[in-house]
């Protein structure tokens, strides 16, 4: 056969004595046909290993396989004689050589699963079979990569993680620790240590916690001047031009419900890029521009930082620009609806300042010593607000008197003012989110003796975050209160006591890592207004007065929970703040 005649010429050339000339026999002695069996036959007969079986099967060229079965061969152990017929040794540690006859029948001991474990026994000094197959393996595979180039291709794949916005800043300083010289105690001095009488048993007393804060900015027009800019740089001419642009006034009719609800679901983060970091920590506070050729946003943060973000822009770090006109949180801030170039910003450093991008200063409107909370426009040129404090006073300022102090100040019977709002159409309706009441007063009858509230909504048991009357007419109310319930009642006549219309349950509790939830209406309508939420996978969520739920904005980039949340006055577009300090932008 032909087997035999390769086998005898291989034999022959190489060690006719040795083990190839065992195998060669053991051949002739098994009947080997290559016709009728196989190389993994073979190998069972001559008790191979699995491996070696593997290996040699796959050998299309049979002098090529043979060539392979006797260098395997090598690598066993010597063969021993018994009665003059030899013996093979397994390859694998551990198992007792396999004694046989001529004329008995080879069938392997050791089951699949077996031969599988022991594959990977060690050789004493070397690399077992199966390693070096292995080996052997990975380096073709390798080759074999790096021919189509697939690992570079895989690089390129990977979408590179690039943060817009501002950039993370090396703060680290290298600096050296001196110690104090080391002084030697008075054991080492022998000298006696002083006897010192015990102090007596401290008394339980309680000390207010002195708070530490950061030196406020000095009075006046602060330069508006960007951090994360060079020093010395104006600001960039097309801010100038955004926002001093002329607001062209269209009047739109409103959206039925369900053509509100199918453009809701058009909108998603922005494909230029909806996500940047705009101020560093904590945002309190947002607003949007009401240009409507680009989106240029507002952001407050809890150092005092206000940021700008123009969308479409690469000015500063890709169209963010920062500053510092406050020391302590930023609690609100608006753009006037008379004068889109006036941004208001209120802090609870207890300073109410404008910013005049023409002067490049923030101007100073407003300023106590400390705990301003809130603010909103009393009259509908803007030049009159009326702000809330932590200590429960309300102060109506007239931003034409010069000076930076109030007109008049009223004292609540509540301990705190968490937000005011005044009455879209009539002026002279304010709206004060007490303790667990929100009440409605009329400013012209604020007086020291008298303060009775027009109206008053109840139903609140817990502290109340927001209060804020419908944008077209004022005819709603929807509060956040910390008992996990969005309320929405109806003023659209001013009784004693305001009907609840609609509640809705919502986990409302953030902690004191997250800004407290708002819901805040949008502009464009009076019946729908968003909210964020605590629910995962992270969303934002915009409700119908009844308490339907319209739609939920989600996105696998959000992460995080967007507590701070506004619509745009005449654009579909959607902004949320998170506690990173980064922004959302959901357009259509």
């Amino acid at each position: 056969m032909i087997l035999h005649n390769k086998g005898e010429e291989f034999v022959t050339k190489h060690h006719r004595g040795g083990k190839g000339f065992f195998l060669w026999c053991r051949i002739h002695q098994l009947g080997y046909s290559r016709k009728q069996n196989s190389f993994s036959d073979l190998a069972c007969k001559l008790n191979i290993c699995d491996s070696v079986c593997l290996m040699v099967s796959e050998e299309p060229d049979l002098p090529n396989a043979f060539v392979k079965l006797y260098y395997i061969l090598q690598e066993m152990k010597p063969a021993n004689t018994k009665n003059g017929v030899p013996v093979l040794h397994s390859a694998k540690d551990g198992c007792k050589p396999k004694k046989f006859t001529p004329d008995e029948v080879l069938v392997p001991n050791l089951s699949f699963k077996e031969n599988q474990g022991t594959k990977r026994k060690m050789q004493p000094g070397s690399l077992s079979i199966y390693e070096l197959e292995r080996l052997e393996n990975i380096r073709q595979n390798q080759v074999f990569l790096s021919s189509i180039k697939l690992l570079e291709a895989k690089q390129d794949l990977k979408p590179e993680k690039t943060q817009r916005g501002l950039k993370r800043q090396n703060n680290k300083v290298a600096w050296t620790e001196i110690l104090p010289p080391r002084t030697k105690s008075l054991r080492i001095q022998k000298k006696e240590a002083e006897r010192l009488p015990l102090p007596p048993e401290p008394h339980r007393i309680y000390y207010e916690v002195e708070r530490i804060e950061r030196a406020r900015k000095p009075e006046g027009p602060i330069s508006m001047e960007p951090i994360n800019m060079e020093e010395d740089s104006s600001l960039p001419p097309e801010l100038l031009k955004l926002w001093t642009e002329d607001l062209i006034k269209e009047e739109k009719e409103e959206l039925g419900l369900e053509e509100y609800r199918s453009t809701l679901k058009s909108m998603g983060l922005s494909e230029i890029g909806g996500v940047a970091k705009v101020v560093k920590s904590r945002i309190f506070s947002v607003a949007f521009h009401p240009c409507s050729s680009r989106l240029l946003m507002a952001a407050g943060d809890k150092l005092g930082g206000v940021g700008l973000w123009n969308l479409d822009s690469d000015m500063g770090d890709e169209g963010v620009l920062l500053f510092e006109p406050h020391v302590q949180p930023v609690a609100c801030m608006a753009f006037s609806r008379s004068h889109p170039t006036d941004l208001l910003t209120l802090s609870y450093d207890g300073t109410l300042r404008s910013t005049d991008v023409e002067k490049a200063v923030f101007d100073e409107v407003y300023r106590i010593k400390d705990g301003l909370r809130t603010f909103d426009f009393l009259s509908h040129d803007c030049s009159t607000l009326v702000t809330g404090d932590w200590y429960g006073d309300v102060a109506i300022v007239d931003r034409r008197t010069p000076g930076t102090s109030h007109e008049s100040l009223h004292s609540l019977d509540t301990k705190t003012v968490r937000c005011v709002h005044v009455h879209p159409v009539q002026k002279q309706y304010i709206m004060v989110a007490e303790n667990s009441i929100v009440s409605i007063y009329d400013a012209r009858c604020l007086k020291a003796s008298s303060r009775e509230p027009v109206s008053q909504l109840y139903g609140h048991s817990k502290s109340i975050s927001s209060a804020y009357f419908s944008p077209g007419t004022g005819n709603r109310v929807v509060t956040t209160c910390l008992d996990n319930n969005i309320r929405i009642y109806d003023t659209s006549e001013l009784t004693s006591r305001a009907p609840l219309l609609t509640s809705i349950q919502q986990n409302l509790y953030t902690g004191r890592w997250l800004s407290k939830l708002q819901a805040m209406w949008d502009p464009k309508r009076d019946d729908c207004f968003v909210v964020g939420s605590m629910q995962r996978p992270r969303r934002v969520q915009v409700f119908h007065e009844s308490g339907q739920l319209q739609h939920s904005f989600q996105d696998p980039d959000m992460t995080n929970v967007l507590s701070v949340t506004a619509f745009h006055p005449t654009r579909n577009a959607l902004l949320g703040g998170n506690a990173s300090g980064r922004l959302y932008v959901f357009t259509d």
